[in-house]
């Protein structure tokens, strides 16, 4: 499942999903819009966060984001591995596999 969130919401999503795959991206940058397409083909597998950078700029500083696209897979709420740079599908799910 593919869930869009912002920094209101946050913390509430992590809280309902075990393990998650949190992406940072933004709308302008083509990298991000090539994994988006990898992420809907996990999406039946996998739990998935999508953060615009641009739209919640707190949470892009927070979790230090200085490149798009740039993952966190995120276990019982906390961050547990940070991703940087476009995965294809099955990179994705060998890297979610560790965690679930």
């Amino acid at each position: 499942m593919i869930i869009h969130t912002d920094e209101t919401n946050f913390n509430n999503v992590l809280k309902q999903n075990d393990v998650c795959l949190v992406d940072f991206f933004a709308t302008w940058c083509g990298p991000c819009r090539m994994l988006a397409e990898e992420l809907k083909k996990v999406e039946n597998e996998i739990n998935i966060v999508k953060i615009d950078i641009d739209e919640n700029p707190n949470l892009a500083t927070e979790y230090s984001v200085d490149v798009v696209p740039t993952m966190y897979v995120f276990k019982n709420g906390k961050a547990v591995k940070k991703i940087e740079g476009y995965m294809q599908k099955n990179e994705i799910l060998r890297v979610m596999n560790e965690y679930i």
